[in-house]
């Protein structure tokens, strides 16, 4: 878990005490009973007839005082006013997406982009517009940057040892991303430098961020990050680093998967203050849908432990199951968010968009909703755009690409609850 010390945390106003009703009966003396009957029967027989003795409703000026007189006093038994309202529950919504595995394509396509609009460099957020609606209609959203941002300029890298044009930084942000999760088996394809440009790209961006360090003090920080009323903590863990070692043997540099470390860190984590606490996992084999026995079995452990709510899985590239455990949400893989990728197509080119409501109760907070959007990379002719799959099949469209949708979404449907999610309550956002 890396950030800058002292991550923003959310304010809480401390309870008041409301004062109590005062509650008042009518006081009747034998005093005002007198002088009552009295100024009754000073008035002429006429008059009283005239005005409808006995009546309950006098005529002329009198109608308001006798009105008053006759209404039950504030607080009494027949007061009709409105009792106080309950105020709903607090709560939030969270998404998160797959890995962001920018390949030379995806930059090309971005300089295209900035050129058409008169600008150098690379513009992604063309890219990202599709699907900008659901991450900036939530609280708080998660994204996972897998590889290494490149110095300004360049020179750029593509598979094995990434090195990505560093403008994706800004254009997750002005998709609505929060906090990006950095542990991978990329995280040291350009050495301790790699790791540091990408840490101050998304500074610089405004995007928090877990899974990589600086320095040990980083290293050791918690990533606290407003989500609404509540703070929720981001940790991320990766199964290894395709076989290179932390740069000059400084192994606080990531974060490798150990069981006994998470849970660790995620006590940490609610002791810092979290409501919430999310822990994201690249793990389990790529261009695989089923998910592994250690993913089967380390997540479930993972969020029946008391300081973790959510589980969420990067590294397979294709979509693979979510699971309803104990009450909580393990979601194995979200496939890719943006990738470029020659293997395993079509289904490289999918990916989810998870998205969970939680709620606080009496117990603490918990997801009490919980959906997913299929998305795709569409690559078939230019422009390469990534889009919600519900959203653009009920936009309709031309058959060969509304044919290329359905697919994507068939699958996703299919994957996502292959291990009975929706027996509990996941849905898709739309479709």
């Amino acid at each position: 878990m890396a950030d800058r010390p002292g991550g923003v945390a959310a304010q809480r106003l401390p309870g008041r005490a409301r004062p109590r009703p005062q509650v008042r009966g009518p006081v009747v003396t034998a005093v005002a009973g007198a002088l009552a009957l009295a100024c009754l029967l000073a008035v002429p027989a006429g008059e009283r007839s005239a005005s409808g003795a006995g009546s309950a409703e006098p005529s002329g000026p009198d109608r308001s005082s006798a009105a008053a007189s006759s209404a039950p006093a504030p607080g009494g038994p027949d007061d009709t006013a409105a009792p106080p309202t309950t105020p709903p529950p607090r709560s939030f919504t969270l998404v998160a997406a797959g890995d962001v595995l920018l390949h030379p394509a995806l930059w090309d396509q971005a300089r295209a982009d900035a050129a058409a609009s008169g600008r150098p460099g690379h513009d992604f957020r063309p890219l990202l517009a599709g699907v900008k609606p659901l991450v900036s209609g939530a609280d708080v959203a998660v994204c996972h940057l897998e590889t290494p941002l490149a110095p300004a300029g360049g020179p750029y890298a593509g598979y094995p040892a990434f090195s990505v044009p560093p403008e994706i930084a800004p254009a997750l942000a002005d998709t609505g991303f929060d906090v990006c999760s950095t542990a991978s088996n990329h995280t040291y394809d350009r050495g301790a430098d790699g790791v540091d440009r990408t840490l101050a790209g998304l500074d610089a961006a405004g995007i928090r961020h877990a899974g990589s360090a600086r320095d040990p003090a980083e290293a050791n920080a918690v990533t606290l990050v407003p989500a609404g009323e509540a703070r929720m903590a981001l940790l991320s863990y990766t199964y290894g680093f395709n076989g290179v070692d932390p740069p000059g043997g400084q192994a606080w540099r990531s974060n490798p998967i150990d069981e006994a470390r998470i849970l660790a860190d995620a006590a940490r984590a609610r002791a810092a203050g979290a409501d919430v606490v999310v822990v994201a996992l690249h793990w389990g084999l790529e261009y695989q849908h089923e998910p592994t026995d250690q993913q089967r079995t380390l997540g479930p452990t993972l969020v029946r432990s008391p300081d973790v709510d959510l589980v969420l899985g990067h590294h397979a590239h294709v979509v693979q199951p979510v699971e309803h455990v104990d009450g909580e949400w393990v979601v194995y893989g979200m496939g890719n968010f943006v990738a470029h990728q020659s293997t395993a197509r079509p289904r490289t080119e999918e990916g989810l968009l998870m998205r969970f409501t939680f709620t606080e109760g009496a117990a603490g907070w918990r997801a009490t909703a919980a959906e997913y959007a299929p998305l795709l990379v569409e690559r078939a002719a230019p422009p390469v755009r990534l889009v919600d799959v519900g959203a653009a099949l009920a936009a309709g469209g031309e058959p060969a690409r509304r044919a290329r949708l359905q697919q994507a979404w068939d699958t996703s449907v299919s994957v996502v609850g292959s291990l009975g999610a929706p027996d509990h309550g996941l849905r898709p956002t739309s479709g």
